[in-house]
């Protein structure tokens, strides 16, 4: 006499864990590179805010807004409360969800916007037209 089993084998078991890990290892990778890349694109959007909060910081002072003066600056929690204090009318622009510090450097002709990543490497830069150079990201 035989009798029929009507559960899963050992190996049946292992494998569909096997193939569930390898889909979760692939989502979370590509999860995390979204969320990177979102942080990126908000930090851009924020520096095209300070752009035009730049025009109309000139056109009432005569100057573009800066945080350091010459080309480039260190991008801290400080420079970013001035940021939104003075070019982007008080908004909480610069959020701590972003990722993200910024700085306004220029050298009385031009100025650029520099973003560094909180505990990274990914360096953005915008220059005063608007092209952004990207660094380590």
């Amino acid at each position: 006499m035989t009798s029929k089993s009507s559960g899963f084998s050992l190996v049946e078991l292992l494998a569909v864990t096997a193939i569930v890990g390898i889909i979760t290892a692939v989502g979370i990778v590509s999860y995390n590179g979204y969320v990177s890349s979102a942080k990126k694109r908000s930090a851009e959007n924020v520096m095209q805010q300070i752009s035009l909060g730049q025009t109309e910081y000139y056109s009432d002072n005569g100057i573009y807004y800066r945080n350091s003066t010459g080309t480039s600056c260190n991008p801290t929690g400080t420079t970013s409360n001035a940021i939104e204090t003075n070019l982007l009318g008080g908004a909480d622009s610069i959020t701590s969800d972003m990722g993200y510090e910024l700085c306004v450097a220029n050298d009385a002709t031009n100025y650029k916007v520099f973003a560094k990543e909180n505990g990274g490497n990914c360096q953005i830069t915008m220059t005063a037209l608007g092209t952004f150079v990207r660094t380590n990201c």
